[in-house]
């Protein structure tokens, strides 16, 4: 039975309209996105096995070109229209965050992070630099490593944060396994990075990890839906 054959109510975009997107499972969400099936599957289905295949979401979002583009029903037009979707939901975040104080915005904060880095393959480190008024001036990728680890040093962050004329800053780092809990390496760090630009007068407010499915936070911004794991 193909989806036009379905009652309107189990109809992906149908559901949409009638109750917002936060109505759809990920595979109706995805199905809107693919708009066919192929021949004996429809949206959906095809959908079901995306999501199977690559775990979530997240993991369809950051497969690789090769590996998504060889899958029956996919290609190079699905695997670049999926990226500018991505691309456009973290530049209407950016976008937010550069417009009210990020102290406020806890949960933008957090989905920008996990679009920005969610998908990395290797471990990165990033800073979001912010004005007086803790809004985003840009966020800079400063340090890429391993899939275990990155060498970060403190000289060059605080380089960074003179250029960027910074008044204040949210530290970030993905942890590719999937695991937000900070390490003991990564509480040590974040001391040294926050006593350091404490010489240039740049607040630290938060050192955030990032895994393929959450963002938790090591310091003290007022986050809801964020793991607090531990004051600066």
């Amino acid at each position: 039975m193909s989806i036009r054959d379905w009652p309107a109510d189990d109809r992906p975009r149908e559901k949409l309209l009638e109750h917002g997107a936060q109505a759809l499972t990920d595979a109706e969400l995805l199905a809107i996105f693919l708009r066919i099936g192929v021949a004996g599957k429809s949206a959906v289905e095809l959908a079901r096995e995306l999501l199977q295949r690559f775990g979530s979401v997240a993991g369809v979002v950051a497969a690789p070109r090769d590996e998504f583009c060889s899958l029956h029903g996919m290609g190079e037009a699905k695997f670049v229209q999926l990226q500018a979707t991505v691309e456009i939901a973290r530049r209407a975040l950016a976008s937010e965050m550069a417009e009210r104080p990020l102290l406020n915005s806890p949960d933008i904060v957090k989905d920008y992070l996990r679009l920005s880095l969610g998908h990395e393959r290797v471990e990165v480190f990033v800073a979001l630099w912010l004005d007086a008024q803790h809004r985003l001036i840009e966020m800079q990728t400063l340090f890429r490593g391993t899939l275990a680890q990155t060498s970060v040093y403190p000289r060059e962050v605080v380089r960074a944060a003179l250029a960027k004329n910074a008044a204040a800053v949210i530290l970030a780092h993905n942890h590719p396994s999937g695991s937000t809990q900070p390490s003991q390496a990564d509480r040590s760090l974040t001391r040294v990075l926050k006593d350091a630009l404490a010489l240039i007068d740049v607040a630290v407010l938060d050192h955030c990890i990032v895994g393929a499915t959450e963002a938790a936070t090591q310091g003290a911004m007022p986050v809801r839906s964020m793991a607090m794991m531990g004051e600066l």
